[in-house]
């Protein structure tokens, strides 16, 4: 499988068949109200039948999305675009008027259709001076935990530069994301890979429906199966998913500390609304926060592939002061087996013989062997490269004991 695939886009000459951009409910730059908008990392799924109903990108609607996304970042949101389109994008240039049923043919319409689906983001996000970068996902890429580690670091890259990040499923090459069929999952594993605190799912659904699409919608949705019961699994002429998917990415959502709104991607103004937390589609809390889920999940996780022994401290300032753990403070490191340690495992974090915290470790074994006791400066003409600061982020670190018992 293909790691991680991020890469800056500007416009290109290349276009889908679109139509017109002209779209009166886009406001300009000065008219926006960021004032509203609280300050939070988000990430926003927009579906196919959204952007490309029937296989026609709508530039229109692109436009007055980046517009609204553009809002949001005034107001001090960090966004995450995570964007279906691709096959549908393909599909004309490819000269199929439907959506394929044959594996092969949905991936050469992926394979078309993605690079006329970011360009129409990037050359839409210039029109205030934002840059777009294309990232390509595939199921392991999250799941496998030293491709996860990269892809996060890629995404927070992005974010600190003021990039918006436009994420895809690898879909020319994806097999299983393709087999099971949609984007909602993925963005519901890019919401927690980016550390988002909420996930805006928008579709051609108004939100789910106790009653069926014609239904009041559920403003808050409480038991997330019991739900199940009332949608089917239909899909749109270009989309893969359907509203049973989306309830799957708010159950993954909701586990891994992220709130989720399904709402109507045709309305304007939804994802500003979903942000400020207004009643609008349906709103289904997160079980804990983002941060508090991560280091839940990390604490709990199977059996370490190694530990690093540390000084009192940098015992006491993880444990007091919620600090990372940077090499300077490393005294040794040692291996559960012959296998080592990657950059990506889990490690335990001891001070003298007591296991005070587990992380993720941003260096291999021997490399953290390296530069233990060094000062983070010095890592880059240690190793030859340098990942990061810290050996152990905070983000990625949970405290299981705490140092002083023995003070």
């Amino acid at each position: 499988m293909c790691s991680p695939c991020a890469s800056p886009t500007t416009p290109g000459d290349a276009r889908p068949e679109a139509v017109s951009r002209s779209d009166p409910t886009i406001a300009p730059v000065s008219d926006r109200s960021p004032s509203a908008i609280p300050t939070r990392r988000v990430t926003v799924k927009i579906g196919s039948a959204v952007i490309a109903p029937k296989g026609r990108l709508d530039l229109a609607a692109i436009d007055r999305l980046t517009a609204e996304i553009a809002a949001a970042r005034d107001g001090g949101a960090s966004i995450v675009v995570v964007s279906s389109g691709a096959v549908a994008c393909g599909l004309g240039p490819m000269g199929l008027s439907e959506m394929p049923r044959r594996l092969d043919e949905r991936q050469a319409a992926a394979a078309v259709g993605q690079p006329l689906l970011v360009s129409a983001w990037a050359s839409s996000f210039q029109r205030f001076g934002v840059v777009a970068a294309q990232v390509l996902l595939t199921a392991d890429d999250i799941e496998d935990r030293a491709r996860f580690v990269n892809a996060r670091r890629t995404i927070d890259t992005l974010l600190g530069a003021g990039v918006v990040p436009i994420v895809n499923e690898n879909d020319s090459v994806a097999y299983e994301e393709l087999r099971l069929g949609d984007n909602d999952r993925l963005s519901a594993l890019t919401a927690g890979l980016a550390g988002a605190d909420l996930l805006v799912i928008l579709s051609t659904a108004r939100g789910v429906c106790r009653d069926g699409p014609s239904g009041d919608v559920v403003l808050e949705l409480d038991d997330i199966e019991e739900a199940r019961s009332w949608v089917t699994r239909d899909r749109s002429d270009t989309g893969i998913g359907g509203m049973g998917t989306k309830l799957d990415a708010a159950a993954i959502a909701r586990s891994l500390g992220v709130e989720t709104v399904i709402a109507a991607g045709a309305d304007p103004g939804m994802i500003a609304r979903a942000i400020a937390g207004e009643a609008v589609g349906t709103r289904s809390r997160a079980a804990a926060s983002a941060a508090a889920a991560r280091k839940r999940w990390i604490g709990h996780k199977k059996r370490p592939r190694g530990a690093v022994d540390i000084d009192r401290g940098a015992a006491d300032a993880i444990a007091t002061r919620g600090a990372s753990l940077l090499p300077k403070g490393i005294l040794g490191a040692t291996p559960a087996d012959e296998r080592g340690f990657a950059a990506g495992d889990l490690i335990d974090v001891r001070c003298e013989g007591v296991t005070l915290a587990r992380g993720l470790t941003n260096y291999a074994l021997d490399d953290v062997r390296r530069i233990a006791g060094r000062r983070s400066e010095e890592i880059a003409a240690i190793l030859g490269y340098s990942v990061c600061d810290e050996v152990i982020h905070r983000d990625n670190l949970t405290v299981l004991n705490n140092p002083g018992m023995n003070a």
